[in-house]
Formats: C-alpha cells, structure tokens, sequence
C-alpha cells in the first residue's frame, strides 16, 4: 500500500471503531504482521485493513493465497465490504495465486521464498517498506521457522497476535496489540471483536475487559 507524503495511513471508518481502539492509523515506512493459526480471524482483519485503507484514499494492494479473484471479492461483499467498486476506482489491485477463477498455479511462491536471503532475512521486506510503503503480512506460526518469524517480529513496528478462546461456552475473538511503534493515536492492548453480515469487523466492547 502506497501514498505519497503520508507519514500514516488511515483506515477508520465510521462502520466500526477499530481505527480508534488501535491507533487511528497505520505507520508509513512499516513492517505489520497479522499472526495467528488457522480460524483466528487474519483474513477478516486483512480484508478490514484494506477495506479502511481505500476508503481513506490509500492505494492498496493485496495477495491472497486462499481464494480466487471472484470469491474473495465476494466473501468481503456478503459483510458489506464492496472492494469491487474501490477497484474500478483504481485505489484496490487484487491478485490471487489462483487466478480468477482457476486452479493455482504448480509453480508456488511462499514468503519464505522471499525471506531466503544472505545476511538480514527481513532485508528485502525492508527494502520494499523503505520506498514509502507498508507492508501488511498475515501468517500462521504452526507454518514457519521459528527463528524466522522471531526475526521479523523483532523487526515489525505493529505485530497483531489474533486469538480466540472459549468462554462461557462461547467462541470469544481477541487481537493481541503486541506491538505498536510510531502510533498516532492511542492503543488498547487487547480488542475484542467479532463478524456480521453487511456490518463487518465489529469492535466487541463486551469480550474484554
């Protein structure tokens, strides 16, 4: 995601009140990691970030490697996320490793492809950041070296832990702010939150104290 000048990015939007509760903006220059396992919710917050970026006039663009072009645009229409218009305005480019609608491609590229470099692994990501951009990953720990995803926490300005647990015999949804360099606005450790239909990421005040 690019825009010229900014020393943040915002992503509030008047449907929820994410933007308040994790300081109102994105840092320019930054390296963001969304980690959590399978069913923790780094799509949702993927899909969310974008959502708010675009519609605080920030070019976005994003890479899926879980659906196609078609049903990825239409998960995020069914909780009211509309990303095909920001598209034909030109601030969202999506790429899926599927394609439109096909089957993926034998020739697969994984962000531990792009990490395998001498000396520093985060310079390449580095490198991209440091060009007046930022940089969002979402990863599941279970599926990563252990140094190598140490490595990039340590060098991530915002790291964002998604976690669940059942409470009361209901599924309880939290992100972790485990780190959060350079905000502008206030940050709340832990945010609650949950999915509806046609509204979206919804600020769950109730899930934590």
């Amino acid at each position: 995601m690019s825009s010229p000048n900014e020393d943040n990015f915002d992503f509030g939007v008047i449907q929820d009140s994410l933007g308040q509760s994790m300081g109102t903006a994105i840092p320019n220059r930054a390296l963001m990691l969304v980690c959590g396992g399978i069913g923790s919710g780094k799509s949702i917050m993927g899909q969310r970030m974008s959502f708010g970026m675009t519609a605080n006039d920030v070019k976005v663009s994003l890479f899926t490697t879980e659906l196609t072009t078609r049903g990825w645009l239409e998960q995020v229409s069914s909780i009211g996320y509309y990303m095909d218009k920001r598209i034909d305005e030109g601030s969202f480019h999506l790429v899926s490793s599927f394609g439109v609608i096909a089957e993926p491609s034998d020739d697969q590229v994984t962000i531990l492809d792009l990490l395998e470099s001498p000396a520093s692994k985060v310079r390449i990501l580095r490198k991209f950041t440091s060009e007046g951009r930022t940089l969002i990953l979402t990863l599941d720990p279970d599926e990563m070296d252990n140094n190598t995803l140490r490595d990039m926490k340590n060098s991530a300005e915002v790291v964002l832990d998604m976690m669940t647990a059942v409470v009361g015999g209901q599924l309880v949804r939290t992100v972790s702010v485990t780190r959060f360099l350079r905000a502008a606005g206030p940050v709340t450790e832990r945010i609650g939150w949950k999915v509806m239909p046609e509204m979206g990421f919804i600020v769950d005040i109730t899930a934590v104290a």
